[in-house]
Order: structure tokens, then C-alpha cells, then sequence
């Protein structure tokens, strides 16, 4: 897979994770993925990610910068959502709030093996 389509490859997972389709993540994420450095399999993604929807009912994955340099892609994504409670021990309660998610991933025959993310929460306790 050239870089070209290892970003198609990326942007298709984010337009499953987009519209909830998550009967289609494993095609699109290893089924012993590894987040921030901890084996949590394809089921505790899912959970991760759904735990995340269920936070924040609006979540979109708006991909402001992608770079694709086989096996690996790097991105910064962009929120701009309303949680329902609290977001990363912030009082949110229904504001709006934007903030941004640094994520490096690992490809491993066209999945998801590997995902570092740095996510700028300041920025949410800034805005409230």
C-alpha cells in the first residue's frame, strides 16, 4: 500500500468511526491493537470508542492535517462537540467546546496495529 492509498485507507476508518458503524471496525483495526502502548484488542477499542459517544453524542473525527508515509500515518483531528457531563475532569455539562487530537497509528496489512494519542485537554478547562 503506497502512502496515496494508506490515507484513503485511514479516511475510510475515520468515516466508519463518523457514522457509528461499528459492525465494520474490524476492518479497518487489528484485532490486537495496541492504544497508547497497551494491548487492548479490537473489543476494548470498540468500548473506548463507543464510551466516547456516548460522552460526547456529537463526535465527529475532522482530519485537519493527515500524513501518510507507509506503514504509518500521523493526524491531527479536529472536535468541535458538545458532552453531555464531564470531559477530561472538566464540568462541560452540554457547552460547546473545541480541542484537537494528535494521533500516530501503525499499519499492519491494511489495519489499525498501533495508535498513539496526545489529546489537548487544557484546551477544553480553557474554554470553560
Amino acid at each position: 500500500m503506497n502512502g496515496a492509498e494508506l490515507a484513503e485507507r485511514y479516511r475510510g476508518y475515520l468515516a466508519c468511526l463518523n457514522s457509528r458503524n461499528w459492525p465494520e471496525l474490524g476492518l479497518f483495526v487489528d484485532d490486537d491493537v495496541r492504544y497508547n502502548g497497551e494491548r487492548i484488542g479490537l473489543d476494548g477499542y470498540r468500548s473506548m470508542l463507543e464510551a466516547d459517544v456516548r460522552a460526547i453524542p456529537d463526535l465527529r473525527f475532522d482530519a485537519r492535517l493527515l500524513i501518510a508515509e507507509p506503514p504509518h500515518v500521523a493526524c491531527r483531528l479536529w472536535f468541535d462537540c458538545t458532552p453531555v457531563g464531564d470531559l477530561f475532569g472538566y464540568s462541560v455539562n452540554g457547552q460547546r467546546v473545541t480541542l484537537s487530537e494528535n494521533v500516530f497509528y501503525t499499519f499492519a496489512k491494511g489495519r489499525i496495529r498501533e495508535v498513539w494519542s496526545v489529546i489537548d485537554k487544557a484546551a477544553v478547562g480553557a474554554q470553560l
